[in-house]
């Protein structure tokens, strides 16, 4: 592959990193989340919030592809690159939503997952990706993340001030994000993508609301769990199945309007679904999905 070429990819693969951001908070309604109707279960941030986060964060996905395209060490070195470049990421989030968290756990996902197919496309890949493209990059995320979690929680007790992911580890040991990253995403490659491809001839935004509602329905999802613990979370998930079952392409939207109140009222949000949505239509985007 030229360097031009190269280059065209870099950027094509960070645009739609950026497109898949757009994407998950544009879907409306999305049940207790940030969507164009109003604010879900936030108090503190609005559509405009992730668009303001959304630019900011732009820079640095292309960053993370050409780290990952111009990387000749190995998969662990590729990833202490990409999360250090993401620390400036984050900061450069925060600065443009005046401290609001709106895309921390995204941010680290796709640092991860576009530095993987930067490495990957190394290789010579085209436009659009394969099937058997996105499984390359998926398990060279996972040998980029081997070891994380062990890493990154080993010796909690010790310290003065817990993030909620760590805490959650301390009390239930969910490992949240991080395991997802160094399982190799399954819940992309064995629930998300299957799914999509299965629908892909589907309108969007009923495919990707009905993707949204199945993602709720089997993933652990942090946010969820720490803002109402366990209970709520296994509700939340018996319930967007039921959603799932009983909806229909007429009534999907009306259902999903009713059930943001719900959760609004229970001041729940779905968070690490939509982060991991918003991934699923990355992937979606390079393999030229819908």
């Amino acid at each position: 592959m030229t360097t031009n070429s190269l280059n065209d990819l870099v950027v094509h693969i960070a645009a739609q990193a950026e497109k898949a951001l757009l994407y998950e908070v544009a879907l409306t309604p999305k049940p207790g989340l940030v969507d164009r109707n109003n604010s879900g279960a936030h108090s503190d941030m609005d559509f405009f919030t992730f668009i303001d986060s959304i630019v900011s964060l732009s820079p640095y996905l292309f960053e993370y592809v050409k780290l990952g395209a111009e990387h000749e060490g190995s998969a662990k070195e590729l990833f202490h690159k990409v999360r250090s470049m993401g620390v400036h990421a984050e900061k450069a989030m925060l600065a443009a939503t005046n401290n609001i968290n709106t895309h921390k756990g995204a941010n680290f996902s796709f640092a991860v997952l576009l530095g993987a197919t930067g490495a990957c496309v190394r290789q010579g890949k085209a436009f659009p990706f394969t099937q058997k493209d996105t499984q390359e990059i998926l398990a060279f995320a996972k040998e980029m993340s081997y070891g994380l979690v062990t890493n990154d929680f080993s010796a909690l007790e010790t310290k003065s001030s817990l993030s909620y992911g760590e805490k959650l580890f301390l009390t239930y040991g969910i490992t949240g994000i991080r395991g997802e990253a160094e399982a190799g995403y399954p819940a992309l490659g064995e629930l998300v993508l299957p799914y999509l491809r299965a629908n892909r001839d589907r309108p969007t935004e009923l495919l990707l609301l009905e993707t949204l509602l199945l993602l709720m329905s089997q993933v652990e999802d942090g946010n969820i769990i720490h803002r109402g613990g366990i209970d709520a979370w296994r509700t939340v998930k018996t319930e967007a199945k039921k959603l799932l079952q009983v909806s229909t392409e007429g009534t999907l939207k009306e259902l999903m309007y009713s059930y943001d109140l719900t959760l609004i009222e229970r001041h729940l949000s779905p968070g690490g679904a939509a982060d991991l949505l918003s991934l699923g239509i990355f992937f979606a985007k390079l393999e030229n999905l819908f």
